[in-house]
């Protein structure tokens, strides 16, 4: 039966270039294959505004809001001040909520979906009865948002830790919220759903829905490396203003890096991603790290690696670095954080350590061992295949 979609994204679902956009996009992608789509969404950068109009090839109407992220800070502490979270009012937008309101009159909708948890609050928000808004609501949460605040309150110093565990408290409230008044809650893993329940154990209506990756563009032998490149070549792809990745490539840099330099002095690190924070930027003093800033086509780079490295010492659900290096059929290694979403079968195919010195020693052994990189190349690309396809994963999104 064909449905009317009304899907409420925090960021633009493209172009699809990091975590949460790769997979907000092969959503809409997949279900507007058989279903009407109505999207709502913010840009937190300018540029984003324009691709609207690549969205409109999926969906029927497409409404992007501009969030200016100082605006979107002030109105989070004040959210944090007045008893809720920061997110539901860094991500909240009267013109938003208007639209919302008016498209929910206008039409009748099966089922909303909502990308992540601050869009609830436009839900809660509404002028119409919850239950009056579709029939079905659907929150994909994909990661527990609340434990990624947990983690970083550890990482950091006071007074941040303080108002980061206080995020956590109040986003889990709001999560359970969530899941009390919506039909359905959509996690990207196991082990993120399990992390939910245990937080809260009267959790109804979980489902797991993985990832996927697009292994047909991700292919390395359809890929043409069109510039130089120094080898041997380390690299880490991800969106470089995010603290995830700003904290793992400056332990990598200051704590595995000199070790492997030790034994291949020549190395370099190619730290490739868009919005390279100043830390990031400061590691190039050191002459083998190479930091790109955004590139058109990361599958280049992959290609070009002789290994890549997931160095994350925070992370939630499933990393589509790791998927996409794998589908390119690289090897890689990584961290136990960052593939602890990916199916447990992974342990198989990526050399996994946590320890720096350990992490260097698995590196310089690998790359010292050209039939050890084909092994582990061959078996990820293998691995995804059978494992993350986006339409056998997306399949039962609407299933009871």
């Amino acid at each position: 039966m064909k449905k009317n979609i009304l899907y409420l994204c925090h960021r633009i679902p493209y172009p699809p270039n990091k975590g949460d956009k790769i997979r907000s996009f092969n959503e809409i992608k997949y279900f507007s294959k058989n279903h009407t789509i109505d999207l709502l969404t913010l840009a937190d950068d300018p540029e984003d505004l324009r691709y609207a109009e690549n969205l409109k090839e999926y969906c029927r109407q497409v409404m992007v809001f501009p969030l200016n992220k100082i605006s979107g800070k002030i109105k989070g502490f004040f959210s944090l001040l007045f008893g809720q979270s920061i997110s539901q009012g860094y991500f909240y937008k009267r013109e938003f909520q208007s639209t919302f309101d008016k498209w929910t009159r206008s039409k009748p909708y099966d089922d909303l979906i909502c990308f992540s948890s601050p869009m609830a609050e436009y839900v809660f928000r509404a002028q119409k009865k919850i239950k009056d808004i579709a029939k079905n609501l659907i929150m994909d949460f994909c990661d527990l948002d609340s434990e990624k605040w947990n983690l970083y309150a550890q990482k950091t110093a006071f007074p941040l830790n303080k108002i980061y565990k206080k995020e956590a408290s109040r986003l889990l409230q709001f999560e359970i919220k969530i899941n009390k008044a919506f039909d359905k809650s959509v996690f990207v893993s196991h082990k993120e759903a399990v992390l939910f329940i245990k937080h809260y154990p009267g959790a109804k209506n979980i489902q797991v829905v993985s990832n996927g990756v697009d292994y047909q563009y991700f292919d390395s032998e359809k890929t043409e490396i069109s510039q130089f490149f120094s080898s041997p070549m380390l690299v880490f792809s991800g969106a470089m203003d995010y603290y995830a990745n700003i904290d793992g490539v400056t332990w990598f840099a200051k704590e595995i890096l000199p070790e492997i330099k030790k034994k291949i002095p020549d190395v370099n690190f190619y730290i490739v991603g868009s919005n390279p924070d100043p830390r990031v930027k400061a590691l190039e003093k050191d002459t083998s790290i190479i930091v790109t800033g955004f590139v058109k086509d990361i599958r280049e780079y992959y290609k070009a690696a002789d290994l890549c490295i997931i160095p994350l010492r925070i992370a939630r659900g499933v990393q589509n670095k790791v998927l996409e290096a794998m589908a390119m059929g690289k090897a890689v290694i990584s961290t136990t954080p960052a593939v602890q979403g990916i199916n447990p079968k992974v342990k198989q195919v990526v050399e996994i350590e946590d320890d720096p010195l350990k992490f260097a020693r698995k590196i310089i052994s690998v790359m010292n061992n050209t039939d050890r990189i084909k092994e582990l190349g061959n078996s990820a690309s293998i691995f995804v295949v059978q494992n993350y396809n986006w339409g056998k994963n997306l399949n039962g999104f609407f299933d009871n």
